[in-house]
This record gives structure tokens, sequence and C-alpha cells, in this order.
């Protein structure tokens, strides 16, 4: 997927682009226009930075209701020539949640939009199972045959369209077609499914990776073997060797950790870490001094993972190292210092702002430590970071930590917060914002009477609020 461009958080593009509440409320006070092309222009060119994870699609869905926006931009999108020849999900991902969401709250152009491109777009799978959680079972069997017609009748054709079936994230289609009055269709279904449960059967009685009775050295030369294929296996290559090493197999593996194989090391130094041998720190210490890049982010994450008293203690004397150890030090400290370690965590916190910006990966562990410590002068960072930073996710974590040290969170962030696009963020805000705003008032009705929002929201929003003829504002 392509990087996307995210524009200054100063405008209105840059806010929707960021999910912030602030961006639903800029478009609606708007010229129409100007916020429909910006809506349109996050929808068909995803902003996220990790579509995986990231949430947009209901902050969308609902502005598009808010506005009474058409769908002529969305449907060109997933119409264009390109797809047919770019299948991949995050071209149409957003675009294909968006409708969903929309044909939940009854927008029955969204609903046959999602039908025509499960019946015709390349990235069908993903409108298929939109359609399952929210067509009737008539609308589902019209699909049945241009979606069959995808898969050849031949040995290979078939062999696809089990692994289609097998792999299906949302099932209903393919029950509602197994169970088809017209036999072709549910006789092929069927023996799909049958032959997706008979591979699964087989993949589980073919394990690959260690077996019983290996050795230490078959353990690290697994582990090698997975460097030389380019796929990362020391973390499991650990964990076996916590099963097959003894007492009397320590020398080996402290050799290894100094200076074996890449596998062999990577592998060594999170044995060590995770079952806090006394050397483990020193040979963290010397492999990020000598090792390779791989080799010195395995020892980063074994220090990181370890929970003694000496690793916090190692971390404070290595803080203020300018290394990527100093860097995993600073996050230490803010999962597991004291109070005392305030200022290392502050520290580390404003070093990583000015030098990586606020959409350093980093970012995420000490803005969860400055709230967890309550570290009040770091309020002026963390509105920084929640202004900035391109992902929600570390917005939120930001939201957290100044609903924790800044007074003026309440009456701030906490208010915008309520129409962030991310369910946990609205959470906070549900929690915290203050109700002497009539706009909080209002919203923490919609979303309390919103069948669309996620129940830990509505939990927190009941607990501000009581019925309507109720209700102590």
């Amino acid at each position: 997927m392509f990087e996307p461009v995210i524009a200054p958080s100063g405008t209105l593009l840059g806010l929707l682009q960021r999910g912030r509440g602030d961006g639903t409320l800029h478009a609606l006070t708007a010229p129409r226009a100007e916020a429909l092309a910006a809506l349109n222009h996050c929808v068909v060119r995803d902003p996220r930075h990790d579509w995986q994870v990231e949430n947009r699609s209901l902050y969308y869905a609902r502005l598009y209701l808010d506005l009474g926006g058409e769908l002529d931009r969305i449907e060109a999108h997933l119409f264009d020539v390109e797809d047919h020849f770019d299948g991949e999900e995050s071209r149409t991902g957003l675009a294909l949640a968006v409708l969903g969401h929309l044909a939940s709250y009854g927008r029955r152009d969204a609903l046959e939009l999602l039908r025509r491109y499960a019946a015709t777009g390349s990235n069908w799978a993903w409108a298929l199972d939109e359609l399952a959680l929210r067509d009737d079972d008539a609308g589902l069997r019209a699909l049945a045959d241009p979606v069959l017609a995808r898969f050849g009748t031949d040995a290979e054709g078939e062999a696809e369209l089990a692994a289609t079936v097998r792999d299906a994230f949302e099932p209903r289609p393919w029950r509602l077609w197994a169970e088809d009055p017209r036999e072709a269709i549910a006789t092929r279904v069927r023996a799909a499914q049958e032959a997706g449960c008979f591979d699964r059967w087989q993949r589980q009685m073919r394990p690959t990776g260690p077996r019983p009775g290996w050795s230490v050295q078959a353990v690290f030369e697994w582990a090698e073997q997975g460097v030389e294929r380019g796929a990362a296996l020391h973390v499991p290559a650990a964990r076996c060797l916590m099963a097959v090493a003894g007492p009397e197999d320590r020398p080996e593996i402290v050799a290894a950790a100094k200076d074996g194989t890449e596998g062999a090391r990577c592998t060594a130094l999170r044995y060590l870490a995770d079952g806090n041998d006394p050397d483990a720190l020193d040979l963290i210490e010397a492999a990020v001094v000598t090792g390779s890049a791989p080799v010195v982010e395995a020892a980063v994450d074994a220090f990181e993972r370890m929970r003694s008293i000496a690793a916090v203690d190692r971390a404070r004397s290595w803080a203020h190292r300018p290394d990527p150890l100093g860097a995993a030090a600073g996050r230490m400290l803010a999962c597991r210092g004291g109070a005392e370690d305030k200022d290392l965590v502050l520290a580390a916190l404003r070093e990583a702002v000015r030098g990586e910006g606020p959409d350093a990966p980093t970012l995420w562990t000490l803005v969860d430590g400055t709230g967890r410590l309550g570290i009040a002068c770091a309020a002026p960072v963390l509105r920084h970071v929640y202004r900035e930073t391109a992902s929600s996710h570390l917005r939120g974590r930001a939201a957290r930590a100044l609903a924790a040290t800044d007074p003026s969170f309440a009456t701030g962030f906490a208010v915008e917060c309520l129409w962030d696009c991310e369910e946990t963020t609205r959470e906070i805000a549900a929690r915290h914002a203050e109700t002497a705003d009539a706009r909080v008032v209002e919203q923490l009705r919609r979303l309390a009477a919103d069948p669309a929002e996620e129940a830990e929201v509505q939990t927190a929003v009941r607990s501000r609020i009581g019925p309507p003829d109720t209700a102590a504002m």
C-alpha cells in the first residue's frame, strides 16, 4: 500500500484524515461541498498508516449521514478500471466498510453498491463479509451465481473455492448457499466445505518445526534456517529452548549469546532474558554494541520484556544512552519505573518527539507511562502529540494520559474526543467530558441511542447520564 500523505492538522482535510473529533465538528460548520470533498478524499485515499488496526469507517459513515452525502464518488472509486488491475484490499477496504455501516443505518444506496461490487469487484470477499452482517437471505442468495462463477470447475478451481470457504471471515453466505434450493449451487458449496474441513485436519496432522527430543544445537540451527529464508524464528525458538534446555546447557547458550550466528544469538538472548539469567543484562548490552541490526533489535526486545528489579535498575543507568538501548530503557521506566523516574521518562518523551516527531513508535509506551506516573508537566508535549500524530491509536493514548495529567482536559480535548474515530477514545471522553457544554450532552445521548456504538462506550455514557426525563445534567 502507498504511504498516505497527511495534510496539516489545522486543515479540515488533515483533521478528517486523522479521525479527530474536531474534523466532524469543523465539517458540520464548513460549506457542504468543501466538507464532502474532504470526506470523499479520505474514503477513496485511505489515510491510515496501519489500515488493519486503526478505525475510520464508522467515523466517516456517521459524517456521510450528518452531511446527507451522496455516494457517487465512492461508486466511481469502486468501479474504476483500476479495480481490475489492483486487487489489494487496502485500495477499497475502507470504502466498503463505510458502505457497510451506511447500510446498517438504512441507506439503501449503500446496500445496492455493496451487492454490485460483491458480484463484479476484485475485493468481492470484503463486500460479501459486509453484506453477511446486513443483507437479507434473498439478497445473499442472489449473489451465489456470480460468486461461484469466479472459481473454475476444474481441480484447481475447486481447490481454490474450498480454501476460500474454509478461510471465510463471515460464514453466513456459504452456509446459506449450502442449503440453496438450486441443487448445483448447494452441491458445489457443500463439497467445498467438506474439502476445507479435510484440509484443515490434514494440516493439523502435519505440524512443522521442532520436535520433542531436539537438542539445544538443533533449536539454534532451526532459528538460523529461519534467518536464511527471511523469517525471524528466534521467539518460538526461545520457547523451544525452555522445553529442551537443562542446567548443563547454560554454557552453550551463553556462548551463543556472545558470538553465535544471528539466529542462535537472537534465540539465546531471548531465552536468557526470559529466564532472568544473571548474565542476561551484560550480554544484552554487549549485543547492542557488537551485533547486527537484527541482533540489536532482538536484544532490545528481550530487555524490554524483563520484569526484574535488576532490569529496572539497569534501565536507570542506561536511560541517557543515545542508542536503541537508551530508548528501550526510557520505555521500561515508563512501564515499570516509580515516581523517582518521572524526570527520566519525561526526558525520553521530549527527546522522542524532538528527534523522531509525533508519530515515533516509541511514543506509544512513553505516552502511556507519562499518564501512569501522572507527570503533570508533560501535558504540553502530550497535547502536541494529540494534535499532530497521524495515528488515531496514539492520539487515544495521549488522550488517556492527558486525562491523568491535564486539569483542562475535561473542558478541552475531551469534548472533541466524543466524536473521535476510535471507540476507546470516545469511551475516555464519555467518562471525562464536562457536561456543562450543551454539545457534550447532545452527543452523549446520541452515542447512547446509536446501535452501531460499542458497548464499552455506551456503558461509559450511561455512567454519566440517565434516561432523558431523569438525567441530571
